[in-house]
């Protein structure tokens, strides 16, 4: 007997053996069967979906949940345009907290191109009465501080009156008592809801631990408190900052300069909950303008900066995979994708590793000649669209023309063999997987300019990225991805089909309910 059929549906499978189902059949969590297989089977329970369209459940291989959960509950000035209007919030804030002189007041939203110019610090002394204001900048690569922060930090400290980028955000942060577990679990859980939400059963934590987004030197741990209770409605992946590794005295054979304690690497855990890639970050982010470069950006006069020195990031790079790991380099510039594509041949050649599956995470800005050395490497290019529908103005005018159609590539990795995958890197900005799928498609900012034309994939193309493409990317093809027998039974029913909607709509189409282990999650809208 099944445990569930679920009938009277347009089941989009993402499986070319058996494309298109109108019913399918669960046991004990997994996919059993699709139409005939299981239409006459008895069932303790048959739901009657009324004609929807559904999809196995959305994939996204780069999220921060904490840091989202967390986003969700804390004071913000996102739409703000006027400085006074910051030092209105950023004063309410502090004045509304109850806490003795000298505590953080944490304000998110921070993003000096709605403002024209960075604040400085003398204007947050102003209304932080005795105060430490820490301001995130909204790309996690920057943050606003004021003098009651900088007080505190080294003198050699690079800051811009009280901008701090990359590393010097990483001291900042530094200074404040690490989150406890259960604030933790409760942010994780908070965030993973709205992933629910939006369709989204499965993803991938993108750096814990770590001195630029980790929230906690025992993070993993908030992930178990999260499950254990109750908390973690979806399957999660933890990429693990490259920070945490240290040297250890391995057997000579085994190869293994640097490693996490005990040697834990990717794939240790369940299907719920488990270790995923080596996060390693080269550079910074187009919206603080850190991105490394080869060439300046538009209009300034600086490229970029990488995290560390090269040589530094790359021995980062090869230490990972001789311990085994699967790797997610954060390479957004092109300058930063040289550097990491350098590493990933002479970590290959030093020990070939055929099914490694490295990723480099964002690949934002990707030059022609280097799209074949992706493809001889076999990295998977893992993409944010919704940068591009969110900021692509600003991105297209800071590269100029000849290098705008570079940014976010579709197309051409698909043409050279390049797994193309999609994600969100959630909450840097808005984490549908439907308002991502139409960009892919379409190439259209919010205000209408078209960035990258020839970039455009095909529905089936876009869909794939987030399905097919993201199970693949985080090893999980064998049992997420496809409505396949055999399969995890998660999947999120829409309220329209993507591939019939005019593509304009495909970002508006509702989602209805999603399913993990083939039990609805409660976050059912109609």
């Amino acid at each position: 007997m099944l445990c569930t059929r679920l009938t009277n549906a347009r089941f989009l499978t993402m499986d070319p053996d058996h494309p298109v189902a109108h019913d399918l059949g669960v046991w004990r969590g997994r996919i059993v069967g699709l139409d005939d297989a299981v239409t006459s089977l008895p069932a303790c329970e048959v739901i009657d979906l009324q004609g929807a369209t559904v999809l196995p459940g959305f994939i996204d291989p780069h999220v921060h949940l904490a840091w989202t959960g967390f986003k969700q509950k804390t004071p913000s000035i996102a739409g703000c345009t006027r400085i006074d209007e910051v030092l209105a919030i950023v004063e309410e804030a502090v004045t509304t907290r109850k806490s003795s002189p000298g505590a953080w007041v944490s304000i998110a939203g921070y993003d000096q191109r709605a403002l024209g110019r960075h604040l400085t610090a003398a204007e947050l002394d102003k209304v932080s009465h005795g105060r430490k204001v820490f301001m995130m900048h909204d790309s996690g690569h920057g943050c606003m501080v004021n003098s009651a922060v900088l007080d505190l930090l080294p003198a050699d400290t690079p800051h811009e009156n009280g901008f701090l980028a990359e590393g010097a955000m990483g001291a900042a942060r530094a200074l404040r008592l690490p989150y406890s577990q259960a604030e933790l679990a409760e942010a994780i859980g908070r965030a993973a809801r709205t992933c629910l939400a939006e369709g989204v059963t499965a993803c991938a934590e993108a750096g814990i631990g770590g001195a630029l987004f980790g929230h906690s030197p025992v993070e993993l741990g908030a992930y178990q408190l999260a499950g254990d209770s109750g908390l973690l409605p979806l399957r999660v992946q933890l990429m693990v900052s490259a920070d945490r590794l240290r040297p250890v005295g391995a057997h000579e054979a085994d190869g293994i300069p640097r490693a996490l304690d005990l040697g834990l690497r990717t794939g240790f855990g369940d299907d719920r909950l488990s270790v995923g890639a080596l996060k390693i970050y080269t550079d910074g982010g187009m919206m603080a303008r850190t991105a490394a470069l080869s060439s300046p950006y538009e209009g300034l006069d600086h490229m970029g900066e990488l995290q560390d020195d090269p040589e530094a990031l790359a021995d980062a790079i090869v230490d990972g995979h001789l311990a085994g790991w699967q790797l997610a380099v954060h390479a957004i510039g092109d300058r930063a994708a040289d550097v990491a594509l350098d590493a990933l041949e002479r970590a290959q050649r030093l020990r070939p590793r055929p099914d490694a599956r490295h990723r480099i995470e964002h690949a934002g800005l990707i030059r022609p000649d280097q799209l074949p050395r992706f493809a001889r490497l076999g990295i998977s290019a893992v993409v944010q669209p919704n940068f591009l529908r969110y900021f692509g103005d600003d991105y297209a005018a800071i590269m100029g023309e000849e290098r705008a159609p570079w940014l976010y590539r579709g197309r051409a990795f698909l043409d050279h063999g390049i797994p193309l995958v999609g994600s969100s890197d959630r909450p840097v900005t808005d984490g549908s997987p439907l308002r991502a799928i139409q960009f892919m498609v379409e190439r259209t900012s919010e205000s209408g300019q078209v960035i990258g034309p020839d970039e455009g994939i095909t529905r089936d193309e876009a869909l794939r990225a987030y399905t097919v493409a993201g199970a693949v990317a985080c090893r999980w093809e064998d049992r997420l991805g496809s409505l396949t027998p055999g399969k995890l039974a998660d999947l999120v029913v829409l309220g329209d089909d993507p591939r019939r909607v005019d593509t304009s709509r495909i970002g508006d189409i509702e989602v209805v309910a999603t399913y993990v282990d083939g039990r609805e999650t409660g976050t059912r809208t109609g």
